[in-house]
């Protein structure tokens, strides 16, 4: 069975280490620092076997190169267009990794938005989505487009409800804030954000999250709803077409407007 243990990294990223009941092995997710890595990784005496990475943000990729000078030899998994550093297994669409140490398997994803090339790794009821979906939002478009991250959230949305979403950022809390600027009389998002507060007071992340609950507070997978429909179009200031054009419209004002 798999184990995820979460690395706190910089003010507020996480690094995954993928494990097994075992706890002996680990795959590295997102490592843009490596030293938190490294001495979680000391500190339960595990031996990475791999690192993956989703896009080539530093903040996702810093630490490989310490990481390989403490761990020589480690494969290091990224998507094959974008450029990686120290890359020895360039992905694409439907490629699968397989853990061998650990017993997991992974299908790739290329889910283009937040970077052109981002990709995610789905397997074992978890996504490892770096910065596509967050627990209620999602990333900003960098060397994306606003139509390819729409397309790419809904693929996401297509997996199993009960999906445990690893993002890499603890966003969760301020982008409830958004949400209740694009949907103030939607309770699920007071209960969500009192569940939130109460992780984050006892020292707990707020991811993993399971996908199901997204349709009920995130905006950007929501744009479907009247009521969200008619926030982006008084927003607008214009009718709004279709569901891509009311994400587009709810993107673009959290980038201007609340972030």
């Amino acid at each position: 069975m798999m184990q995820v243990i979460s690395v706190p990294a910089f003010t507020d990223n996480y690094i995954w280490l993928i494990s097994n009941e075992e706890r002996k092995h680990a795959a590295i997710v997102d490592p843009g620092d490596a030293q938190p890595a490294i001495e979680e990784l000391q500190r339960r005496d595990m031996q990475p076997i791999a690192i993956l990475i989703t896009h080539h943000h530093r903040d996702h990729v810093g630490g490989i190169e310490k990481l390989l000078e403490a761990y020589p030899g480690l494969p290091v998994y990224g998507p094959a267009s974008e450029v990686i550093p120290h890359l020895t297994n360039a992905l694409g669409e439907g490629q699968q990794v397989r853990l061998e140490q650990l017993g997991l398997e992974f299908t790739v994803m290329v889910l283009p938005g937040h970077t052109a090339g981002h990709i995610v790794y789905y397997g074992e009821g978890s996504l490892f989505c770096g910065d596509t979906l967050f627990a209620n939002g999602c990333g900003r478009v960098f060397d994306g487009t606003l139509e390819d991250l729409y397309h790419s959230l809904q693929r996401i949305a297509e997996l199993p409800t009960d999906t445990l979403v690893y993002c890499t950022h603890e966003y969760t809390v301020d982008n409830i804030g958004f949400a209740k600027w694009v949907e103030p009389d939607n309770p699920a998002l007071d209960e969500r954000l009192e569940e939130c507060w109460e992780l984050l007071d006892s020292g707990r992340p707020t991811v993993p999250f399971e996908l199901g609950r997204e349709f009920e507070t995130n905006p950007f997978l929501r744009t479907h709803i009247p009521e969200v429909i008619a926030r982006a179009e008084e927003i607008a200031g214009r009718a709004t077409h279709t569901p891509a054009d009311v994400f587009a419209v709810l993107r673009i004002w959290k980038d201007t407007e609340y972030d």
